[in-house]
Formats: structure tokens, C-alpha cells, sequence
């Protein structure tokens, strides 16, 4: 298919969608959707998938136990923004996982506290982030290839966040 190039405005009434197409197959996969609504995750642990998740704010709730969101495979253009919708400084901890150490995060998150502190990805292997015992946040992860995640984002708590390897 050619590229199309607008003048205008390009308008939905719903959303749009970023799709990749196999070459060989010609199977049509979602990568990301834009617009609509925040999805408000459930208090409890999930897959995210690049169909329902990516490209979209996702809300996480107040949380009753420590909880764990799996990323899918990385693809390229692929992203999650993730963010609290609770009403106070969570006691249980929050773990985002990319489900292997060989699909590992770059980059790092803001710790805010007394003193801010940045806490870094190791960048080979750290394929775990959890935030301890976190209030407000707000994290950004994006696929940089199919093999690899960036991250960055800020976490407010007592307890610092921290990187680890599966």
C-alpha cells in the first residue's frame, strides 16, 4: 500500500491503530492504539497485550496484594504509560515484568523522596522493576526493538524502586 499524506485533520470517532504485517504470512497484528479511553486495570496480575495496552494510559488501582503486570514480546513501536489511580501510598509493591532477562530495560526511573534519586537498568539483564510500597507514579516504557525496553518515569514513596534480573 502507498503512503497517504493529509492536509487536514485526520479524525476517528474511535481510535487508531498502528499494525504490522507479516511479509510472508500477510497476518495483520495490532502494535499499538491510539486514543480513547484510559483502560483502569484490575487489581491483579496481568498479561499486557499490544492490542488492548499499548499506546493507551493505564490506570492501576489501589492494590490488595503485591501484583505483577508481564509486558508482551518487544515490538517496535509498541508502548505503555502506567500510572496510579489510587488515593494513598500503597503497603504492597508493584512488579513490571518483560518475562525473560534477555528482553531487558534501559534507561531508569526517578525516586522521589526527602532527597530525589535516579535508579538505573543495569542495561544487559534487569528485566524486573518493582515499586515498593509507591504513591503517585507515573512510568513509560516503549519497545525500542524486538528485543529490548526503554523506561522512564518518576516514583513518589518511602521505598525506593528498584531493577532486577528474573
Amino acid at each position: 500500500m502507498a503512503n497517504t499524506t493529509f492536509s487536514g485533520p485526520v479524525r476517528s470517532e474511535s481510535t487508531f491503530k498502528a499494525v504490522s504485517k507479516n511479509t510472508s504470512t500477510g497476518a495483520i497484528t495490532e502494535v499499538t492504539t491510539y486514543g480513547g479511553a484510559p483502560v483502569a486495570l484490575a487489581d491483579a496480575n496481568a498479561s499486557l497485550t499490544n492490542a488492548t495496552h499499548s499506546g493507551r494510559t493505564l490506570v492501576v488501582p489501589a492494590l490488595t496484594a503485591n501484583r505483577t503486570l508481564t509486558l508482551p514480546s518487544p515490538v517496535a513501536g509498541a508502548s505503555f504509560k502506567l500510572v496510579y489511580g489510587g488515593a494513598a501510598e500503597e503497603t504492597e509493591n508493584l512488579i513490571i515484568d518483560t518475562g525473560s532477562d534477555t528482553n531487558f530495560y534501559l534507561g531508569g526511573v526517578l525516586h522521589i523522596t526527602g532527597t530525589p534519586a535516579s535508579v538505573y537498568a543495569d542495561g544487559n539483564s534487569n528485566s524486573i522493576l518493582t515499586l515498593t510500597d509507591f504513591g503517585l507514579m507515573e512510568i513509560n516504557i516503549a519497545a525500542k526493538d524486538t528485543v529490548n525496553w526503554y523506561i522512564w518515569g518518576y516514583q513518589q514513596g518511602a521505598d525506593a524502586p528498584a531493577f532486577t534480573d528474573q
